[in-house]
């Protein structure tokens, strides 16, 4: 009876380890994850030099700041950074298609255009692109916010009026959000920019963060 009791036991005792073993692999974890509906839900920022770091220390850029912040309080979200130095909008479009098969996104930030004005590239075809973006986001189910810029008015009036202007025209034909200026507050500060004078350094990355923030939190919500 002794032996048969210890048999019992250790029979018990192995389909609990097996259970547990089954609990914690990586397989059921997934299974547990979607069937509880806590698969994190992507913001994905599509952008140029401005949000890809550029000159600055990795990790301080205010796309890594958004990151951190979003962890904090809204920790259902991830921040995927899918920016590239030099990125214009021609660029953003003939990557967006994989970008968004990828990763799902729930909310599609694009900061771009700032390229195509330094390069003197025709408006018309820059905001092209901008509604081409931001349509393909919403066709794949995800919200919208554009990232609006403004150029020096050494570029000329006409020219320069225009592409300030071409970021809320697409917002707001596209029905997406605005920032309308990723630079307000540190735009005319010396100290805010790199030896370039183009690029902010790492101490405006907090002021780009709270720049893009109060239009993006609602569309966390």
């Amino acid at each position: 009876m002794r032996l048969f009791s210890r048999l019992r036991l250790t029979s018990a005792l192995a389909k609990t380890a097996l259970a547990a073993a089954v609990m914690a692999s990586p397989a059921h974890a997934q299974t547990a994850a979607a069937a509880q509906g806590s698969a994190p839900r992507t913001v994905l920022v599509v952008g140029d030099s401005l949000s890809a770091e550029y000159g600055i220390k990795r990790g301080t850029g205010w796309v890594p700041l958004l990151s951190a912040r979003v962890s904090e309080q809204y920790p259902k979200y991830q921040v995927i950074n899918a920016s590239i130095s030099g990125d214009t909008t021609s660029g953003g479009v003939a990557r967006l298609p994989a970008l968004l098969r990828q990763h799902a996104p729930a909310v599609v930030v694009l900061e771009l255009g700032s390229n195509d004005a330094l390069r003197g590239l025709s408006l018309s075809m820059t905001e092209q692109n901008l509604r081409a973006m931001t349509q393909a986001s919403r066709k794949a189910d995800a919200q919208v916010l554009i990232v609006g810029m403004q150029i020096p008015p050494n570029y000329g009036r006409d020219y320069t009026q225009r592409f300030a202007q071409l970021f809320p025209t697409v917002a707001k034909d596209e029905n997406a959000r605005l920032v309308p200026f990723l630079m307000e507050g540190i735009a005319t500060n010396r100290a805010m920019f790199q030896a370039d004078g183009i690029h902010p350094n790492e101490d405006a990355q907090p002021q780009l963060l709270d720049n893009v923030w109060p239009t993006l939190q609602p569309l966390l919500n």
